[in-house]
């Protein structure tokens, strides 16, 4: 598919994001990692580089890299090397950052997702372990800054994409994914709030089939709707710019979602800026494959390798399989209800349908769903036996959901909402309405599809809504054949 183009330009955008990892001390200290502590209690001696500190490395923090590449298809070095970066800022307190650069721990891979329902795959260059840096905290009111190091030394792995993007809702389609990825192996717990998924946004324009534009990089996207707003400005913007006349320049910039636009913070460094070198006190990263063998035995079944189990096993499109694997809960919520019900596919519908539904609008997540999947599949079976029509079963879910009842069957006699099955008490019904309607007869006769539509409307309202839709439309075409 062409790349959409934007008053006659491509859009080119590459991602690195920053996930925190699910460890509870430091990558090279044992300091907490806990969220919320009062300012620069969770710190240690080794986090700000004192005299006489060496760093150790935590190995839950490896693990959490090697089970990102075994998800992501990467391949995962053998030997890493770890390299200090070098750059002057108030909230790093060594003068130095140890990071990966010429060897990270995981390289290559790729992501793939579904924008609408058109598959994409987004290529990955890299990941690599590094240390967080403290936080600068700007008292307006008093007119100081403060600088909080509890979250020095905080692990990290920064997922570097290829510039594969062409848009911005593929670009938050991507980490949406991604997003899916890392909470489900259980490396991180994904909360954008607090700054344990940071996404930052390289955004460049070009004329079709020209070499690539100067990026721009947009910092620390802390949420979905934020990332596409920023993107679409910084697209905006730089069209503006070169369609009056302006170069481009590199930069690093930030996004005020009170304002809506994206305003440089800095010039943009290069590699050759931050003086990279080996870490002195830090050994090659040695990963034996018993150890990638030991990790990959304990890894969940990964979102596309359900997805496939789904399209195969519950003969499910690739779409609903992939849509369904959106989270780990989700997936377990369908295959309770469709174990239960026998039914895939209406289990599919529901859960994709009126429970997704109903999540969006309250704004809660699938541990919060009002519905049992054990209800859930016993409302499906009452459609699918004839029980009760599938407009009466979204009657039985609102009183489900909102705990007018518990039991399905309780809720459908209550409700009075069984289908009409005696077979003569309807044929009555329709011999009263073919009588009633002699005009639209003779147009059925004449092979108008509407006329009849119009007469299964009139039988479904003379039985109240009770009769079954599918005898209807058997016994009038057989009355009228």
């Amino acid at each position: 598919m062409t790349a959409p183009l934007i008053a006659g330009y491509e859009v080119v955008i590459g991602f690195e994001t920053h996930a925190q990892l699910a460890t509870v001390s430091k990558i090279f200290s044992r300091a907490s990692t806990a969220f919320g502590a009062e300012p620069n209690t969770h710190t240690s001696p080794v986090d700000l580089a004192l005299p006489g500190t060496l760093p150790v490395m935590n190995r839950k923090a490896v693990e959490c890299a090697i089970k990102l590449g075994l998800a992501l298809g990467s391949h995962i070095a053998p030997e890493s090397i770890f390299a200090r970066k070098n750059y002057f800022y108030p909230d790093l307190p060594k003068g130095y950052q140890i990071s990966q650069f010429e060897i990270p721990v995981v390289q290559g891979g790729s992501v793939s997702f579904y924008l609408g329902e058109e598959k994409k795959t987004v290529r990955l260059v890299r990941a690599h372990l590094e240390e967080d840096a403290g936080k600068s905290l700007h008292e307006d009111f008093i007119g100081q800054s403060g600088i909080d190091l509890n979250r020095a030394g905080t692990p990290l792995l920064e997922i570097v994409t290829e510039p594969d993007m062409r848009g911005s809702e593929e670009a938050v389609a991507y980490a949406k994914a991604l997003h899916q990825i890392v909470t489900w192996i259980g490396i991180c717990d994904g909360n954008m709030q607090e700054g344990s998924f940071r996404c930052d946004a390289n955004v460049s324009v070009r004329k079709p089939g020209a070499p690539l534009g100067t990026r721009r990089e947009i910092k620390n996207l802390n949420s979905f709707r934020n990332m596409q707003l920023a993107i679409d400005y910084e697209i905006r913007w730089q069209i503006e710019q070169l369609e009056d006349g302006h170069a481009i320049q590199q930069a690093t910039v930030l996004f005020n979602p009170d304002t809506g636009e994206t305003r440089a913070m800095r010039t943009k460094e290069d590699a050759a800026d931050y003086r990279y070198f080996p870490d002195p006190d830090l050994p090659p990263l040695v990963i034996a494959p018993e150890w990638i063998e030991e990790v990959k035995a304990g890894m969940p079944e990964l979102p596309q390798h359900m997805a496939a189990r789904f399209t195969q096993q519950y003969s499910l499109p690739e779409y609903d399989a992939t849509t369904l694997t959106q989270s780990r809960a989700m997936a377990a919520y369908f295959e309770q209800t469709a174990k239960v019900c026998g039914q895939a596919k209406l289990a599919s519908n529901w859960v994709m349908g009126e429970i997704s539904r109903r999540l969006n609008l309250e704004e809660i997540g699938m541990d919060a769903v009002k519905v049992t999947s054990a209800q859930l599949a016993q409302l499906i079976t009452r459609i699918h036996d004839g029980t009760i029509s599938n407009n009466a079963g979204k009657q039985v879910f609102e009183a489900l959901w909102s705990g007018e009842g518990t039991e399905v069957d309780a809720v459908i006699e209550a409700k009075g909402l069984k289908q009409m099955n005696d077979t003569g008490a309807l044929e009555k019904i329709v011999d009263e309405v073919i009588a009633a309607n002699p005009a639209n007869v003779e147009q059925v006769k004449a092979g108008k599809d509407k006329a009849f539509n119009a007469l299964v409307g009139q039988i479904m309202k003379a039985s109240k809504g009770k009769a079954n839709p599918l005898q209807v439309n058997e016994l009038l075409k057989a009355k009228l054949a």
